[in-house]
């Protein structure tokens, strides 16, 4: 079926966010005197701490339990503060050019909240350029189901496998496959060891991705 829509996830797609999250991670990990390797780390990216908890497995490394409370707040601030000033990562807007020329929507599926997707969209200046973002709570669930890009592909009132979607995690890549989407993964600095065997290509940066429209 002709692709009618590109439908891209957020975190690590649009912006470098996932490195910084992280990196703050593995500063907590470090601090309790244990690793997180990134093959473990990633069994969350794109999705929540239902598929995998890092705060449980530091509960079950260290026989301790933690105000998470505290921990998340401070944390948060540390990767607010190494991600202030970052942009759209390199190929996002040719990808989005490349888009426009051939009158393809876009949409941002993401399973973060609508509060960090659309705000960093309208501090980097991207958020008119997109049809429609759908988010945490648009849908019953979140990565690796489905809902969120069924969600998407009705709010264009398009069939799902006439839908691209772009991603950089594997739960990204199943919630695509579940859905009936062929899926494109530009894997990052937190996602390479990741083994895409799933995916329909796998492109080495963005603008290799736009390249290809």
């Amino acid at each position: 079926m002709p692709m009618r829509a590109a439908l891209l996830d957020f975190d690590g797609i649009i912006v470098d966010t996932e490195w910084a999250i992280y990196q703050a991670w593995l500063r907590t990990f470090r601090a309790h005197n244990h690793d997180l390797p990134l093959e473990l780390y990633t069994r969350c990216i794109g999705s929540d701490f239902d598929t995998w908890s890092p705060k449980t497995h530091l509960e079950d490394l260290t026989g301790n339990s933690f105000d998470w409370h505290d921990l998340d707040r401070s944390r948060q601030r540390e990767i607010v503060s190494e991600l202030e000033g970052s942009q759209a990562m390199p190929g996002v807007v040719a990808l989005l050019d490349r888009l426009d020329e051939k009158q393809i929507p876009a949409a941002v599926v993401s399973s973060s909240s609508h509060r960090w997707v659309d705000g960093w969209l309208q501090r980097i200046g991207l958020a008119e350029r997109f049809q429609t973002v759908v988010c945490r709570g648009d849908a019953a669930r979140i990565k690796p189901a489905p809902d969120l890009y069924l969600e998407a592909a009705r709010r264009l009132q398009l069939e799902a496998p006439s839908c691209l979607v772009i991603e950089d995690s594997l739960n990204g890549v199943k919630s695509a496959k579940a859905a009936g989407m062929p899926v494109w993964v530009v894997p990052n600095r937190v996602t390479s060891c990741i083994d895409f065997k799933e995916a329909d290509a796998v492109f080495g940066s963005m603008s290799d991705c736009a390249a290809k429209f």
